[in-house]
């Protein structure tokens, strides 16, 4: 399979003729690097290994082992293949009303006319760099917006807790406590890794910082109490939940986004108990989102070993021993082995955080 050499972009020209290859070889070599294969399985398995990718397909309906179709089919379901653009090469008997509608960009008749052959692949040559700048230039911005967006959201979680006497540093800790579970159990293929693998990991993290978001709407006198609460102020302490899932409704389509599905099931579970007995809803068992159940460990260990305004830090042995308790009562069990597990990640994550 020749490739010819320098910077010019990638041309794969697949056709079982070695006549009709070196022709458009020699049609196209002066404006582009030409691959190419003789069949769909070996243009395949250039494209699967190739380090660049082509910008264009010239591809031939009529081939042995696999023809243009079914090479085409292929690369319509593969993701990374997909957006490469294939103009065929058709003979008299091909439809090429049909070979448009299924996706391809263009067509070029046997025999070939070599300014219409160099004409369609430049046009369409430079539609795919368009299109790829494009990508490129959406994607950074979405990226520089991503990373403003977080940093805002983390800045707001540091405010909420240090109005809230804390240091800032809960956030960190309670998120560094679900990398750590989400990493032990997809790496363990425990019952929830496949589970985890499609919520991703790194977004439960990132949403974690937004747990307590709502207490922006606790009034003072009760956040910073630094006694026991009576019910009435409890009652009102346990709004954050419910105000927590509405500000992350007005942040944006939480059935859209899955950071702000994973804020949402957050705020709005992480007080929930696995036998049902906690709140706002009440809920129990696997009706409590994973995330929040995740979150919900790791809240509660780092409220047992840190002080409080309210409380002072218990040794870690004695946390891991509350925690032991609450197994299938207040926490998922398959996530409760899981902290037993790696307790002393957890505090190393304590002490260095």
């Amino acid at each position: 399979m020749p490739l010819s050499t320098g910077q010019a972009p990638i041309v794969l020209v697949v056709d079982d003729v070695d006549m009709n290859v070196m022709i458009l070889e020699e049609i196209l070599k002066d404006e582009y690097q030409v691959a190419t294969a003789n069949n769909g399985k070996e243009a395949l398995s250039y494209l699967r290994g190739a380090g660049i990718l082509p910008k264009m397909i010239l591809l031939d309906v009529m081939m042995p082992e696999m023809n243009g179709r079914e090479l085409f089919e292929i690369l319509k379901a593969d993701e990374a293949l997909r957006r490469i653009p294939v103009i065929f090469i058709t003979a008299e008997n091909d439809s090429e009303e049909e070979l448009l509608s299924a996706g391809a960009v263009d067509f070029i008749n046997k025999p070939f006319m070599p300014s219409r052959v160099k004409l369609r692949v430049r046009n369409q040559v430079a539609l795919k760099n368009y299109s790829d700048n494009l990508e490129q230039m959406v994607a950074e911005k979405t990226a520089e917006a991503t990373a403003t967006l977080d940093n805002a959201l983390q800045g707001l979680a540091n405010v909420i807790e240090h109005r809230d006497l804390e240091s800032g540093e809960h956030v960190k800790r309670t998120q560094l406590y679900v990398k750590a579970l989400c990493g032990y159990l997809v790496h363990t293929n425990s019952p929830y890794a496949e589970e985890l693998r499609k919520q991703d990991p790194a977004t439960i993290v990132k949403a974690m910082a937004l747990h307590d978001v709502g207490k922006i709407a606790i009034p003072d006198r009760i956040l910073l109490k630094p006694g026991r609460l009576d019910d009435g102020e409890f009652a009102v302490m346990k709004t954050h939940t419910t105000r927590g899932k509405e500000i992350i409704g007005e942040l944006g389509d939480v059935n859209a986004s899955l950071y702000l599905r994973h804020c949402e099931d957050i705020c709005y579970g992480h007080h929930e108990r696995y036998d049902g007995r906690g709140y706002p809803r009440g809920i129990k068992g696997d009706s409590i989102p994973l995330a929040a159940r995740i979150a919900s460990l790791a809240d509660v260990y780092d409220a047992l070993v840190c002080a409080r305004v309210y409380k002072a830090a218990l040794p870690y042995e004695e946390a891991i021993g509350i925690i032991q308790e609450g197994r299938g009562a207040q926490f998922d069990p398959i996530l409760t082995d899981a902290v037993l597990k790696i307790q002393d990640e957890f505090k190393e994550i304590a002490q260095q955080n």
